[in-house]
């Protein structure tokens, strides 16, 4: 779809200026007029070589962005300030340049007429639809400070998860990469040499020599073939990954790996309880919330199942049942569901599954190190191995035939 360059003046005659993707030029005129806005120029952008507008939207914006954005806002709606004096402050104090462009856009919209979740929305790749869609119900029940300090502490509790799983795969992967770059190391630089002075026995190499010998072949002679390759699979998995039934497979398969399908599940069910619940404190109806919960889980698999709790709940269905027969959620979820079910208080036995599982989830991490280490010992014993037997198997040869 064409993405259209405006410029346009408000109501007092204030220059405003932005993008907007669009069919056609009458489309965004039209946008422009419902927001009370005198267009002066439309022009249709021409796509660049480079798509840095892309590079752009996905670029700056991180988690500490919007946890101090949502922060700053809720203090100052809750001091009485008024939302667009809010937004100027914000915009002002803000360093990072892309979110002052996304704040000024969002005032912009908000001074023609639009609301705060309306402008949110129009900027999927900064804020989510849990995002937008708990903005909404903040307009709604007069507690949009209340709401905006539930998201910044939505955004510092995912902050802190990714970190935390940063700080324990950190050691596994500085092994994995070292013993990579010492295998690269030996291949192209020592095997070689060994290559040369073998040649000049007659007696056949080992197995693990000769196989030591070709790739260090392979790598010297053909290394350009094998980036592209590489290049060619990984942009092939990325494809096939954005493809439905490549999505869908995929997340299966993370769901069941060793060590971390676990702690995956333990994530989303931990994310999904705590997002749920926090939606229905809010005030969202349960199809509502359903549907914007089921967008937020990272999980294709997940999703699904819960898209059919949303149907089964619209027929006049109840969650645990349709939560059992899923297959995915644990038996846990489901009891606690059921109680909550009965009792009328399923914010607050949603908030005690969250918790429980957000210490399963810190207490795997904390392991993870450990459930990670016979892997890797196995891993780095057996290429120590089959360097060592490559190598000094062919000199134990050539000792015996000088020694004869």
């Amino acid at each position: 779809m064409p993405v259209y360059k405006y410029k346009a003046r408000d109501k007092s005659g204030k220059a405003i200026d932005g993008v907007m993707e669009a069919s056609s030029s009458q489309i965004v005129a039209g946008h422009l007029d419902s927001l009370s806005y005198i267009p002066v120029s439309i022009k249709e952008k021409k796509k660049d070589i480079i798509p840095l507008d892309f590079l752009r939207a996905n670029r700056g914006v991180g988690l500490d962005n919007l946890i101090l954005f949502s922060r700053q806002l809720s203090t100052l709606i809750n001091a009485g300030i008024p939302l667009l004096r809010g937004l100027d402050a914000l915009s002002e104090q803000t360093e990072n340049k892309r979110m002052k462009e996304v704040i000024d856009t969002i005032r912009n919209d908000i001074q023609g007429g639009g609301t705060l979740s309306d402008a949110l929305s129009r900027h999927p790749k900064v804020f989510s639809e849990l995002y937008a869609g708990m903005i909404h119900a903040g307009e709604t029940a007069g507690t949009l400070d209340e709401i905006l300090d539930r998201l910044a502490s939505l955004n510092e509790r995912e902050k802190d998860t990714r970190a935390r799983i940063k700080e324990a795969t950190r050691y596994p992967k500085i092994v994995v990469i070292t013993i990579s770059a010492a295998f690269i190391v030996l291949v192209n630089f020592v095997v070689p040499r060994f290559a040369k002075m073998f040649s000049n026995f007659d007696a056949t190499l080992p197995l693990p020599t000769r196989i030591m010998i070709g790739i260090s072949h392979v790598f010297r002679e053909y290394w350009f073939v094998m980036i592209i390759a590489a290049s060619l699979i990984a942009l092939g998995f990325r494809w096939y990954t954005n493809t439905k039934s490549g999505r869908l497979k995929w997340d299966g398969l993370m769901l069941r790996i060793p060590v971390f399908g676990p702690l995956f599940l333990k994530i989303t069910l931990s994310r999904f309880t705590h997002i749920l619940g926090m939606l229905i404190r809010s005030g969202i109806n349960i199809l509502d919330a359903l549907k914007i919960v089921s967008a937020t889980t990272g999980n294709v698999v997940i999703s699904r199942e819960l898209d059919k709790l949303e149907e089964s709940v619209r027929q006049g269905g109840g969650l645990s049942q349709q939560l059992r027969k899923s297959g995915v959620f644990t038996p846990m979820v489901v009891q606690m569901i059921s109680v909550g079910e009965e009792t009328g208080k399923i914010d607050e036995m949603l908030a005690k599954v969250s918790q429980y599982y957000e210490l399963e989830t810190e207490y795997t991490i904390k392991n993870l190190s450990t459930l990670i280490e016979p892997v890797l010992i196995i891993t780095i014993g057996g290429m120590v191995l089959f360097l060592a037997l490559g190598i000094f198997l062919p000199m134990w040869d050539m000792a015996r035939v000088v020694l004869k």
